[in-house]
């Protein structure tokens, strides 16, 4: 016949599996909070809609998650009630905090672009006054092989076209367009001047457009999964909390007899017994 496993084996070792998810789901996020720190500083300084702390934010949700999938291992390991409760709740935090994160994702997306807009255009317009945003515009120039917010005829009416007219389409210019000549012909002299003839925004637009959605439906997919995690850990912390004793329970003293051989006696023909009775408690219902 097969052995049977209990209830308490398979909800640890579920437990146990959910809560290294957990811990990896953290690090990703810790892992991404990097990579925008690092790659996307530079475009979070053009968005009109300002999100400077949006990868602090990120890697501090994934430092706290991965420390309380440590605390879920924890509380499997020591059979900690109290813990895989505190567990449980973090869990339920991170769900609302993942619903709240993808549906916003979901649901400003075009808010998102459009701040995007309204940054590239000032960006271009007040190009110079500030050096921060002046590289990161050039930066994204570069990256997306654009120029402008719109196309490259942006530049004809920013103040540094109008202040600096001792450039040449041969010239240099700034490194964002490539050259940056302002041709007053079409776009073939654009090309022919190597200049990028997209504007930035269709292409910042296209990005958000198509990666958001992936990413918003990837953090509602791993905040639903919270649900098991939570469910688990309550089923596990009532499996290890030990029962309070019933209001109704009586304990009754019943004796219960064992018997003792005379030493003394036993060495006749005709050992004596004698009996002893002790008291033990049994716990009835009534």
């Amino acid at each position: 016949a097969g052995k049977v496993v209990g209830i308490m084996p398979l909800l640890r070792l579920a437990l146990l599996a959910f809560s290294c998810l957990f811990w990896a789901a953290g690090l990703a996020i810790f892992t991404l909070g990097v990579w925008a720190q690092v790659s996307l500083a530079d475009y979070m300084l053009l968005s009109a809609n300002r999100y400077p702390n949006a990868p602090l934010i990120l890697l501090a949700t994934g430092a706290t998650i991965t420390a309380w999938g440590f605390l879920g291992c924890l509380g499997v390991a020591a059979n900690l009630p109290f813990v895989l409760r505190a567990y449980g709740f973090i869990q339920l935090v991170a769900l609302m905090a993942g619903l709240a994160a993808g549906l916003s994702g979901l649901f400003y997306r075009e808010d998102i672009a459009g701040g995007f807009r309204s940054g590239l255009q000032r960006a271009v317009a007040a190009y110079g006054e500030d050096e921060g945003r002046s590289n990161a515009l050039d930066s994204l120039q570069r990256a997306l092989e654009c120029c402008g917010a719109e196309g490259w005829r942006d530049w004809l009416t920013s103040d540094w076209a109008n202040q600096d007219a001792a450039f040449s389409p041969m010239g240099n210019g700034s490194s964002g367009c490539r050259n940056r000549p302002l041709p007053v012909v079409g776009s073939e002299g654009v090309a022919a001047a190597g200049i990028h003839p997209h504007g930035c925004f269709r292409k910042v637009f296209s990005f958000v457009n198509d990666n958001v959605f992936h990413i918003a439906a990837t953090v509602l997919g791993l905040a639903f999964t919270q649900i098991g995690g939570i469910a688990l850990a309550c089923l596990l912390a009532n499996h290890l909390q030990p029962r309070p004793h019933r209001p109704n329970e009586v304990s009754c003293d019943i004796p219960a007899p064992f018997h003792i051989h005379s030493p003394s006696l036993s060495q006749t023909n005709n050992p004596e017994v004698f009996t002893v009775y002790t008291w033990t408690s049994v716990k009835t219902n009534h």
